[in-house]
C-alpha cells in the first residue's frame, strides 16, 4: 500500500467522472467477443487490481476539494514474462480511466525528457533540478503510466531514487509495466549498489504484481513464412530486399538523408520521405542511442535493415543498440523489412537475456497484421 500527499490536487473545477465498477472486465470481456483476444485467467486476476485503482482515483477525483490528509491508494508494478498481455491491460486502464490529468509513456522517453529538462534546467537556475521536474510533471498529470519499465543506462540509475522521491511527494500515482521483478531491475549494472535504494523505494511504494500468462500472444497467429524477414544473407536477401522497397514505396528513387536529432546531424546513405533503406552496421555500429532510434520511427513508417548479423556477448554494444531500436520501432508501429543470417530464433547466440528474448517475440509480432493496426484495436469496441 502506498501513502499518497494530494494537497497539490486542488482544482475546484474538477468535472464529475462516472466509472463502472466492472468497467475494465467489460471491456475485456467485449475484446473477447469480437475476437480480438483470447481469455487468460491471469490477464483477468491483473485486471482485478487495475479496477480497485481505477475506483478509488475516480472517487477521489470526484471529491473535487484538497485533500490535506494522507490517502491510502494502491500504485502499481506490473511485470512478467514477454508477450503475455501487460501493454494490453495497461491500455485497457488507460484508455477507461476517465480523469484527464493522466499520462501513458514509454519508459525510455520519459527518461529522455527527464535528462534534457535537466540539462535545460540547470543553465538557468541553482536549485535542484529534479525537484523541479517533479513539478513541472505534476502541473499537468496525476496518473502517470509506464510502459517497458527497464534500467540499463548508468545515467538513468543514479538519479531514480531521487527523481522518484520528488514524484512520490508531490503525490503522482502511477502504473507501471516491465519484464523485470524490482529485484532484478539494472541487475549487473555498473555501481549497482548504489541502485539498492531506489529499488528499496519502489518496492516499499507499489503493489508489486506478476503476470503469469502461459502463452506469449505475439507468437500466435503469425505465418512467418509470408512476414518481411529474409532468413540469409548473400544476392538472394540484397534481391529480395530490393523487390520489397520497389513494392513499399511505388518504384521510388533514394537519396541521402540528414536526421537532426537534439542538435546533431545523422547520416543516412539511402532514404524516401516516408521510407529508411539502412542496413545494421550503419544503425548499430555507429554510436547511436535511443533518442536517435525514437527520432527514426517518428519520421519513418517504413524500415529496412539489410545484413542482421547473429549477434553474442562479443558485440554487446551493437546488440544493446539493436534492442533499443526494436524497442522504439516497435513502439511506433513502425512497419521492419530486413534481412538476418540466421533464424530469429537463433539470433542472439546465448540464452538467458531478457531482453533478447523480448526483442525475439517482437521481431515475430511485427511482421503480423494485428500488430499494424494495434493502436486502433481498442477504438474498435
Amino acid at each position: 500500500m502506498l501513502n499518497y500527499l494530494f494537497e497539490h490536487f486542488t482544482s475546484p473545477a474538477l468535472p464529475q467522472f462516472k466509472i463502472e465498477k466492472d468497467a475494465l472486465q467489460k471491456r475485456y470481456q467485449q475484446l473477447i467477443a469480437k475476437k480480438y483476444i483470447s481469455a487468460d485467467l491471469a490477464q483477468v486476476a491483473v485486471l482485478a487490481d487495475l479496477q480497485r485503482l481505477l475506483n478509488e482515483i475516480t472517487a477521489l477525483a470526484n471529491q473535487q476539494k484538497s485533500l490535506s490528509s494522507k490517502v491510502l491508494v494502491q500504485s502499481l508494478y506490473i511485470f512478467g514474462d514477454v508477450g503475455r498481455g501487460k501493454s494490453l491491460m495497461m491500455e485497457l486502464f488507460f484508455e477507461t480511466c476517465p480523469l484527464i490529468q493522466k499520462r501513458r509513456v514509454h519508459f525510455h522517453n520519459f527518461m529522455l525528457e527527464v535528462h534534457a529538462f535537466v540539462h535545460q534546467w540547470r543553465k538557468e537556475n541553482t536549485s535542484d533540478p529534479l525537484a523541479a521536474f517533479a513539478k513541472h510533471v505534476r502541473s499537468s498529470t496525476w496518473l502517470l503510466c509506464f510502459d517497458e519499465f527497464n534500467v540499463t543506462d548508468i545515467a538513468d540509475a543514479m538519479i531514480l531514487t531521487r527523481l522518484f522521491n520528488h514524484l512520490f511527494s508531490e503525490g503522482l500515482i502511477f502504473v507501471a509495466t516491465s519484464n523485470y521483478h524490482p529485484d532484478d531491475l539494472y541487475k549487473g549494472g555498473l555501481q549497482h549498489d548504489l541502485f539498492l535504494p531506489f529499488i528499496a523505494r519502489l518496492k516499499q511504494m507499489t503493489d508489486i504484481l506478476e503476470l503469469v500468462a502461459k502463452k506469449d500472444y505475439r507468437l500466435m497467429n503469425i505465418d512467418v513464412l509470408s512476414c518481411g524477414i529474409y532468413i540469409g544473407l548473400g544476392i538472394n536477401a540484397t534481391t529480395f530486399l530490393i523487390k520489397k522497397f520497389a513494392y513499399f514505396s511505388n518504384n521510388s528513387q533514394t537519396a541521402p538523408y540528414i536526421l537532426t536529432v537534439q542538435g546533431r546531424k545523422v547520416y543516412f546513405k539511402a532514404a524516401t520521405v516516408t521510407i529508411l533503406y539502412s542496413s545494421f552496421e550503419e544503425l548499430c555500429h555507429r554510436a547511436l542511442g535511443a533518442a536517435d532510434y525514437i527520432k527514426i520511427s517518428e519520421q519513418f513508417t517504413v524500415v529496412f535493415i539489410a545484413e542482421i548479423p547473429q549477434l553474442s556477448r562479443e558485440c554487446r554494444d551493437q546488440a544493446r543498440r539493436f534492442v533499443t531500436l526494436i524497442d522504439a520501432l516497435y513502439e511506433h508501429n513502425v512497419r521492419l523489412i530486413a534481412s538476418v543470417a540466421v533464424s530469429i530464433d537463433l539470433l542472439y547466440k546465448e540464452d538467458g537475456i531478457f531482453e533478447f528474448k523480448r526483442t525475439k517475440s517482437r521481431l515475430i509480432e511485427m511482421q503480423s497484421d494485428e500488430y499494424i493496426q494495434r493502436r486502433q484495436l481498442l477504438k474498435k469496441v
